[in-house]
């Protein structure tokens, strides 16, 4: 019988994401999260995250640069 459910989900949480997913995934994130919006309340577009267009806050990717490929490493 094949494991499902918390032991699957286990191992996928701990599977290694390679650089290009990560960095992917992080574009996606911010698309998602910082996009123009209409806003009833303020009655013009505003980001999605709140801020006045253009959005100029903070947008941090949590990766040690220590954990960059090098420029000179094989793609």
């Amino acid at each position: 019988m094949r494991d499902t459910g918390y032991h699957q989900r286990q191992n996928n949480s701990r599977r290694r994401v390679s650089y290009d997913e990560y960095v992917l995934a992080a574009a996606l994130t911010l698309a998602r999260r910082h996009r123009p919006v209409w806003s009833w309340r303020h009655w013009r577009r505003i980001c999605r995250c709140g801020s006045d267009l253009p959005c100029r806050s903070r947008h941090p990717i949590p990766i040690n640069r220590g954990h960059w490929p090098s420029q000179d490493a094989p793609r």
